[in-house]
């Protein structure tokens, strides 16, 4: 007899796949919504058919192997958005909700407010910024075509009007923003962390010898694009906010600060253009 739904659950974990993983591919193969994990227990002594059984064997084998979850489902949650993700693009972390909270928090009190996102990926911060402020005017760029092909999709998947445009950083970008914000590449080429992001695009992750090449060009590019009184809100490495801090200070950003993540690290880095 084929195992059930349980014993199914059960068994992955046995694998060594953490429980929330084993849940979520067996909701893709289930065709059920990553949302419905209480589905899997009001259906938990249901059998487990033949085809869906081997789909997750596929899918373990590759998750196993460090592939992340939602390349194997195609689907990742941020900020309430089903966005679509592949290996085109990072997947959406939860610590960057941390910077979607503070761009609100800056341009919520503005009356005819503009920003734009910075390496948009899968469009995950200006899709974000626009589900919430409708009356947002958003720009999103990335260097990569691939990406923006990505981030279009899931504008058009959410009808969010956001504006796509390819650009090495704001090299070809024109006009002023309320707000500048960005989740560049940060990690340093030789960090051992990287080992462990094989499955994810390198371009978007590792940033020079120290990690902070981009960051340094957004900061001394981005004056010439934001209005008076404009933040430009950055997240990068758990370790480098003191470091981003000065590097707003010397360019001449006023108000310079940083927030904590869910889990208390210094996550993303800001100042305001005098």
């Amino acid at each position: 007899m084929p195992p059930n739904i349980a014993q199914t659950l059960a068994q992955l974990q046995a694998q060594g796949l953490d429980r929330l993983d084993a849940q979520l591919l067996l909701l893709h193969v289930l065709n059920q919504p990553a949302h419905h994990r209480a589905w899997l227990l009001a259906h938990d002594t249901d059998d487990m058919s033949p085809q869906a059984l081997q789909g997750l064997d596929a899918l373990v084998k590759r998750r196993l192997q460090g592939e992340p979850v939602a390349y194997l489902t195609g689907h990742k949650e941020f900020y309430g958005l089903d966005l679509c993700v592949d290996k085109r693009v990072l997947v959406p972390r939860p610590d960057t909700e941390t910077l979607v909270d503070w761009a609100l928090d800056v341009l919520k009190p503005l009356t005819d407010a503009s920003v734009i996102d910075l390496g948009t990926g899968s469009g995950a911060i200006a899709l974000a910024l626009k589900a919430t402020l409708p009356n947002l005017r958003v720009s999103a760029l990335d260097f990569s075509e691939d990406a923006l092909t990505v981030a279009r999709t899931n504008a058009e998947r959410l009808q969010l009007d956001v504006k796509f445009q390819q650009s090495a950083w704001l090299s070809r970008v024109e006009g002023r923003f309320s707000a500048i914000v960005s989740n560049p590449p940060y990690i340093a080429a030789q960090d051992e962390h990287l080992a462990a992001l094989t499955h994810e695009p390198l371009q978007a992750l590792a940033s020079g010898a120290d990690g902070l090449d981009d960051l340094r060009q957004i900061v001394q590019t981005a004056p010439a694009h934001l209005l008076p009184g404009g933040w430009l809100l950055l997240e990068h490495g758990y370790d480098q906010a003191s470091l981003v801090r000065a590097l707003l200070a010397e360019s001449g950003f006023t108000e310079v600060q940083s927030r904590r993540d869910l889990s208390g690290i210094e996550r993303c880095s800001g100042g305001r253009w005098r």
